[in-house]
């Protein structure tokens, strides 16, 4: 049995992509700490790992907190998490090191720990890769990072590095891993034939058991899921405009709007839409016939896994690039955010919803991602790079057994 650290923020779609992995470790035997906030606690509890809580200063959807867009500002965010998570980690597990940290491209800590500590790592990726030419071609995006605000983050960045004693700088810390487990489909991935295939093994989303989040009843006609994430929610012009555009239309039509949007905001709810601040939106999508997303990664993956149809109205970083894929894999269409007015989401969801087209790109895709190794091949990746297990019944316990 291995001891094994995940590392990550505390966001939703950082937490619960790696879930289905932890769950399958602990399942062969190895024990797994996951330092989360309180309020992640249980759906890691839930894996059979065991949650280290520690403080957060990360933003609380929940409490009506927001996220940044991007730029130096969610730079300095996750920095800021990863000098305290650091500290905390540090603390709790002093005395006994673990074998082995796996993390995502937020868990800088774990990151950091591995090379301080000198043990292996393994990046759990819940987001594209890069690929070769990535940084030329994607130099524009990363513009800010060597703007005046930019190269101070990044002189902090350096500094915090050098005091824990990582022995690498911005550069390399935040560059190419050197192990990852790709957890999403590979249809999702662009220019995946650019893809360095030693470094990056690619296992489809791994959607795990979710029963426990509850049960969708299935509907007598098309239902269609809307959800903007848990992040970017507060948008009632928009909800106003969902509701405007399948009213009337035959169809069963769930809002999932978050904690931020009251809904008097809303106007007179008909008796076809449903508004929720939550809904088990796996469970949603096993009945629905269409699903307007905002196009994180996680929603895409879950869309495709069960081949339905998809329009994405993109809000902020990543989601863009994946609504154009979605668009180009033929599996739905990308609507630009400023574009969305009630007659043009209900003709993009009628339009995706009857197109012979996408319902056979959407069936490939839905048989795509569940041949995938999921969680199982993910597991096979971390173990095989945990050290050789030590024998107390030898000399130096050298022997492997």
């Amino acid at each position: 049995m291995a001891h094994i650290l995940m590392s990550t923020t505390a966001a939703h779609g950082h937490v619960h992509p790696n879930l289905p992995v932890v769950a399958e470790l602990v399942a062969r035997g190895h024990r797994v700490t996951y330092p989360v906030p309180e309020r992640f606690a249980e759906p890691v509890a839930a894996t059979g790992a065991a949650p280290l809580r520690i403080r957060t200063d990360l933003p609380d959807p929940a409490r009506g907190e927001q996220w940044p867009d991007g730029g130096v500002a969610a730079m300095r965010l996750f920095s800021d998490e990863a000098r305290s998570a650091y500290a905390q980690i540090a603390d709790a597990l002093q005395y006994e090191h673990p074998d082995l940290v796996c993390y995502d491209g937020s868990g800088w800590a774990g990151h950091a720990l591995s090379r301080v500590w000198g043990i292996p790592r393994v990046e759990l990726a819940p987001h594209m890769v890069a690929w070769e030419g990535f940084e030329q071609e994607m130099a524009e995006a990363f513009a800010f990072l060597d703007a005046p605000d930019g190269l101070a983050w990044r002189a902090e960045l350096d500094a915090w590095l050098d005091e824990v004693g990582a022995g690498v700088g911005n550069r390399e810390f935040l560059g190419r891993p050197d192990r990852s487990v790709v957890l999403i489909p590979e249809a999702m991935q662009p220019n995946l034939d650019r893809v360095d295939r030693e470094r990056h093994t690619f296992v489809g989303p791994v959607i795990g058991d979710r029963s426990h989040q509850g049960l969708w009843p299935k509907p007598r006609g098309p239902l269609l899921l809307v959800s903007l994430g848990s992040a970017y929610t507060d948008r009632p012009g928009f909800w106003r405009d969902a509701i405007a555009a399948m009213h009337g239309t035959g169809w069963t039509t769930v809002l999932a709007v978050g904690p931020h949007v009251d809904r008097s905001e809303l106007g007179e709810i008909p008796d076809d839409v449903r508004v929720a601040e939550w809904v088990p939106q796996l469970a949603v999508l096993a009945h629905a016939s269409a699903f307007v997303t905002h196009a994180g990664m996680g929603g895409c993956a879950e869309g495709l896994w069960h081949g339905v149809p998809m329009v994405a109205v993109p809000q902020a970083v990543d989601q863009f690039g994946n609504a154009a894929r979605i668009a180009e894999l033929g599996v739905g269409e990308h609507l630009p955010a400023e574009q969305v007015t009630p007659e043009a989401l209900r003709e993009a969801v009628l339009r995706v919803a009857s197109s012979d087209a996408v319902a056979g790109r959407c069936a490939e895709q839905k048989a795509v991602a569940r041949a995938a190794g999921g969680a199982a091949q993910a597991a096979d990746v971390v173990e095989s790079l945990l050290p050789p297990a030590r024998c107390l019944g030898c000399p130096g316990g050298v022997c492997g057994r």
